[in-house]
This record gives C-alpha cells, structure tokens and sequence, in this order.
C-alpha cells in the first residue's frame, strides 16, 4: 500500500523538526564535552563521580523552569538520561543487579542510574551483595520490600553482615503480566517467577489457572526465559521483559494488588560514596538486637518517643544462634545529622546488644 503523500504544511514542520533535532544534538554534545572536563577535575581532585544529590538538584531545576507543553515528569526522566550519558563520559557506574535482563530490579536500576550505567547481572540477591562489597561493581540495587507481600528476607539478612550501605532507594510500581510464546492461554503446563510474585498474583492464578504448577525461579527475567524456549510454559513480568523475550503477553496486570509497589534499596561501599546529606525528607535504616529478658522491646522505643521520632517500619528476622535470639530492622525518620535523630541513635546504642546504621538516604515523595 503506497505512503499518503504528505501536504506542504507536513513537510515544512518536519523540517523544522529535522532542524530542531540538529540543534538538540549540537547542545547535547557540547553538555557532554563540559562534562568530559568536570570529570578530569573529579579525578584529580578524588571527589565521586556520581552524586545522586546534584541529579536531584538538576532535574528539580529543570523541571521548575519547564513552561511546557512537556509534561514535567516527561522531562525529569529525559533529563536523566541526559545526565546518564553524560556521566558515562567521565566515569561509567558498574551496577550490579538482580539478572538476567529484563528484571524489574533492572528496571530499578535503569530509572535510579539512567540507561547508560554498565549493569552488571547477578543470578541472586547474595551475589549483588558480594559484587559490591569486592568492589566489581561501583554499586548494587537490590528488593527489599513489597507492599502486598511484605520484606525480602534474604536481603534483610545479607545486610546483616555486609561491609556496604544504603544510599538511596526507588519505590517502583510493580505490574505484573502473564507472558508465553503463544497468544492465548491454552496448554500452559506451568507457571514461572519470582516466588514473590507467584505469591503477589496468587488470586489471579487461583481463578484463571487452578490447575497450573506454579513453579518458582530465581527472577521473573529467568521465567521469561526458560518460557521463551518451551511454548507449555508461562512467566510473570513486565511488558519490557515480554518485549526483550519476545512473549506475548496474555492477561495484563493480574496482580491481586492494582497499587503494587516494591522497594529497591542502592548500596554501595562508603569509599565510594559518603552518607548523602540531609534533604529535609530522609530515612535511616539500622539493625539491632537486645537482651532477651523482660521489657527489652519496650526500652528500645523509650529513645524514639524521648527525641521525637517516628519509627516507620519494625521487621524481626531470627539471629541464628539456637538462642530464640532476633535482630530487628528499623527505619527511622529523619537523617543522623539532625541533632533529635543523632541523640535518639546515641541512646539507642547504650541500649542494644548489637547495633548498626546501615544507611541513611533521601526518600521518594
């Protein structure tokens, strides 16, 4: 079928556009040869590449200045991807992240870092940990919580001991598709994911599928894949995974929540990157244990209430020692450098067999 030729005043507006373009690309490309040399300065001076901070500070600018017609979301996520590339000119972040490609810790790391970070991909959660702590890769993003099915305990327990530190955190909202190598539902043998999200779309399968083995992996991305190779098998993931595995997706967002969100946490060794500093809207995570002996629950919280603040999550995970003994995960608000959080942290502290800041890092709105 032949093209419809174009009108006069079509063609001249694609001009313009062409013309338009050309500038961006003029511009884009001068932004990057001054980031070339702020990132000479950085490395003579030893100062981090990569400060998450001025990003925020950057894109809060951009959008504040932006009279539209562009949505200002549109543009805080262009903008990011500028200042991705560009970073990628001075110095390129190593990321490792839950593999294989098409993960939504990906998706994590794509939308904190920006699309050209080197992700690095890891088969589990134990080795993200380790790849950041040895120093192979520059910084880690792994799940820590989901709103439907509660923390990942895993990561909770690697935190434990790790020599890294949190230094911020994306709230991603997870939707969750039935995806397989044909276009309806018939034959499927087994279902694939993350037990996570077998378990985040457990009333869905309930109905649809009641008969289907829900087999778990070790991501969804894995599921995608093993269902990209076996037309009897479905995965749970997201549209960009049905995309890079070429799936179709049968039943769109069959998650049993419609707001479903996970937290991801970025960690990273202190010598690569300090303590971000207060913003005014911050969150310090710290694992604790105290003594096992009557009222010790209670004197933990005698701190917070004294120093007026607020406690925003309380997990207990067993300490493994064949003592019924638990360390707890706390999430403070507030940032250690205000003087009511720092005295509540002291006196916290005194109290506790075991204590450990493992970050504090500014929050999504």
């Amino acid at each position: 079928m032949a093209e419809p030729v174009a009108s006069q005043a079509l063609l001249a507006l694609r001009d313009q556009i062409d013309g338009l373009d050309k500038q961006l690309l003029e511009l884009l490309n001068q932004r990057a040869r001054v980031a070339e040399q702020v990132g000479e300065i950085k490395r003579a001076e030893g100062t981090p590449f990569f400060r998450p901070d001025r990003v925020a500070q950057v894109i809060d600018k951009i959008r504040a200045a932006n009279p539209g017609p562009l949505k200002a979301e549109h543009v805080a996520a262009i903008w990011r991807e500028i200042m991705s590339a560009c970073l990628a000119l001075e110095s390129p972040q190593r990321v490792a992240v839950l593999g294989p490609v098409g993960t939504f810790c990906e998706q994590a790391a794509i939308e904190y870092f920006g699309g050209a970070a080197d992700l690095v991909y890891c088969a589990n959660f134990d080795e993200v940990f380790h790849a950041t702590a040895s120093g192979s890769a520059q910084f880690g993003v792994v799940g820590v919580e989901n709103m439907t099915e509660g923390v990942v305990t895993r990561s909770l327990d690697l935190f434990l001991h790790t020599p890294c530190h949190v230094v911020g955190e994306v709230s991603l909202l997870i939707r969750h598709n039935l995806m397989r190598k044909e276009p309806s539902m018939n034959g499927i043998e087994a279902v694939l994911a993350h037990p996570q999200a077998l378990a985040q779309c457990q009333n869905w399968l309930n109905k649809h599928l009641p008969d289907v083995e829900r087999r778990a992996v070790s991501s969804n991305a894995e599921g995608s894949r093993f269902a990209a190779e076996n037309p009897a098998l479905a995965a749970l993931g997201s549209e960009r995974a049905s995309t890079l595995f070429g799936l179709h997706i049968t039943a769109h967002a069959i998650q049993d929540e419609a707001y479903n969100r996970t937290r991801f946490a970025v960690i990273c060794l202190p010598q690569t990157m300090a303590t971000p500093p207060a913003t005014g809207r911050d969150c310090t995570s710290l694992v604790v244990s105290v003594p096992n002996r009557p009222g010790a629950m209670h004197d933990l919280l005698v701190p917070l209430k004294t120093h007026g603040v607020s406690m925003t999550r309380l997990e207990s995970r067993p300490a493994r020692t064949g003592q019924w003994d638990y360390h707890f995960y706390i999430d403070l608000d507030g940032h250690p450098s205000q003087p009511h959080v720092a005295a509540a942290l002291v006196e916290l502290r005194e109290l506790c067999a075991f204590f450990k800041i493992l970050g504090a890092y500014p929050v999504k709105a």
